[in-house]
């Protein structure tokens, strides 16, 4: 892992300033300033994850993140305007990692990258061989893939690693505040929903069980249950 840094964001103030920044932070970063150059150096995989402003003069920033997951695997990090829940919540429907609400605070985008690129780089030295199955599901921690009954789940990075906490205590109940430091690195903020809106996803990825395999424990967290073969 190179710490290599897409972003793209055609505000050209902004995309200056946290150039700038994320390099004296030790990112190699590469800029495009529209979605079109955005796509293309992503698919080229020049880059190791995306910062991805959703206002685009020329392509949606949603509909740039939905070519990706298309076509790739890479991290998602999405800029979006402060307040605006609609477009984090298809984000993260769409496939989005994470988001920042705008104006950006680069310490807090420094952060953010870096939690999740360490939790890529652990997985990637763990034991190729460490399979772990549960039930219908089989954990290939070297491949970070999980694979239901043999077919590979499409999983964002942190929705694998949302998934894999909760199947690491399948049966137990995970806090909230634990599965959103382990799994997100980072701290549960008020009115945070990024971790409900991950675990509604991986609801609809792993099909309609009745009752639902992640369970909601209110006021708790979630527990994940191995369905009965």
């Amino acid at each position: 892992m190179q710490n290599r840094v897409l972003l793209i964001e055609d505000d050209d103030e902004l995309r200056e300033l946290l150039t700038r920044y994320l390099t004296n932070q030790g990112f190699t970063v590469r800029e495009a300033a529209n979605g079109r150059d955005g796509l293309a150096l992503a698919v080229g995989q020049d880059c190791d994850i995306v910062v991805l402003d959703i206002m685009l003069p020329d392509i949606n920033g949603l509909d740039v993140l939905r070519e990706l997951r298309g076509q790739t695997h890479l991290p998602v990090i999405l800029l979006t305007a402060r307040g605006d829940e609609t477009d984090r919540i298809v984000g993260f429907e769409v496939g989005a990692d994470d988001y920042i609400p705008k104006p950006c605070n680069p310490r807090e985008l420094v952060a953010r990258l870096q939690a999740l690129l360490r939790r890529i780089a652990w997985d990637q030295k763990s034991d190729v061989d460490a399979t772990r199955t549960y039930g219908d599901l089989r954990v290939e921690p070297g491949q970070r893939r999980i694979y239901q009954d043999d077919a590979p789940l499409e999983l964002t990075a942190t929705e694998y690693e949302v998934l894999q906490v909760l199947l690491a205590h399948a049966g137990s109940v995970v806090r909230k505040t634990d599965l959103m430091q382990w799994a997100l690195g980072r701290r549960l903020e008020a009115y945070d929903r990024t971790l409900d809106m991950h675990i509604s996803n991986l609801r609809k990825k792993l099909g309609n069980d009745d009752p639902p395999r992640i369970e909601t424990i209110r006021g708790l967290g979630y527990s994940y249950r191995v369905p009965a073969a």
